[in-house]
């Protein structure tokens, strides 16, 4: 009996062992699972967060190779300010008359773009829009500038490292031009001038919070034969000049399906040329404008995220307020 015990316990104590490596070997194993399983948690949180904030910024958003996106917008701007009327004779004032005016800017928009690959997006934006000066009782409502856009990304998307996008857009004068129209009996929806833009756009998810900034310069051409009568003088030729543009700011994650973003905007306008069928010209003073913004993203299913958006403006240039409203389109066999 004593002899089967000195064979057992050595065998009790190396099954004792084994037992306790296992356990140990298992007890490692589950907890490198687990933290696989958090980290691709973690991921797939980080990618919802981003998608919904892109879904508001679309200067920062990329589609994969063949994607296609199709979405409308609906944006709302008042602008108020004081017009004064003066009536000369023999350089003298005979009436001095200051009237308050205000104009409503309604633009419904559809914008479409496609993936032509993984890093470059086309896309292209028609807008309609709609305006009314409550002085003048005048209205109008007319396609807007269409614009194309082509967006860039130079560098792969890594996770925890900054996304970097390059963007450049062309504006049409497809719609009313401020210059070929008389000006007391109809309200534009245009430039009036061709002009490009090109920015380069940066963004960072720190979660719960992504925050981003741009910088864009855009420059008008030179629109040529005019015949629009202004102040006793014909108007020729228009030059718009040079633009700058500075925004940033940041999106808070509510949840991983709600997104607020607020963000400033600060642009710079150089002077305006106009030149006249007489040989004289006149210079419009530069400008500067600020406006702040604040959107909320919303996911109301797994496809479809909807934006609001509220703005004011901080300068006398800027609109006074605006609101916004985009919601993407789905449409039937299409995969958008």
């Amino acid at each position: 009996m004593t002899a089967c015990l000195r064979l057992l316990l050595p065998l009790m104590l190396v099954l004792l062992v084994g037992v306790k490596a296992f356990a140990e070997e298992k007890s490692s194993t589950d907890r490198a699972r687990d933290a696989l399983a958090q980290q691709g948690e973690d991921e797939s949180e980080t990618a919802q967060l981003e998608e919904v904030f892109q879904a508001a910024e679309k200067r920062y958003s990329m589609l994969a190779s063949g994607g296609k996106s199709l979405s409308y917008s609906f944006d709302y701007s008042y602008n108020s300010d004081s017009r004064i009327d003066l009536e000369v004779v023999n350089n003298v004032i005979r009436n001095l008359d200051v009237n308050p005016t205000a104009t409503h800017s309604m633009t419904n928009s559809f914008s479409f773009a496609y993936g032509i690959l993984n890093n470059v997006t086309l896309s292209t934006r028609v807008p309609i829009s709609s305006r009314y000066d409550t002085t003048r009782e005048l209205s109008v409502t007319d396609f807007g500038d269409i614009s194309l856009g082509l967006r860039w990304q130079p560098f792969s998307y890594i996770p925890g490292r900054p996304t970097i996008t390059v963007s450049s857009s062309l504006s049409t004068k497809t719609g009313v031009s401020p210059y070929e129209v008389n000006p007391n009996q109809r309200l534009s929806t245009g430039s009036g001038t061709y002009s490009v833009t090109t920015g380069i756009n940066i963004s960072k998810v720190l979660d719960p919070v992504v925050i981003f900034g741009s910088v864009s310069t855009g420059y008008s051409f030179e629109q040529n034969g005019l015949n629009q009568v202004r102040g006793g003088r014909v108007l020729t030729s228009v030059h718009n000049g040079q633009s700058f543009s500075l925004s940033g700011g940041f999106s808070y994650s509510l949840s991983y399906d709600t997104s607020l973003s607020i963000s400033t905007n600060i642009g710079y306008s150089s002077e305006t040329n106009l030149y006249f069928s007489d040989g004289t010209n006149a210079e419009t003073q530069d400008s500067a404008s600020a406006s702040m913004n604040m959107s909320l993203g919303i996911r109301i299913n797994p496809t479809t995220i909807i934006n609001t958006s509220f703005g004011f403006g901080l300068t006398e240039d800027a609109s006074d307020f605006n609101l916004g409203f985009s919601y993407p389109i789905n449409i039937g066999a299409w995969t958008w």
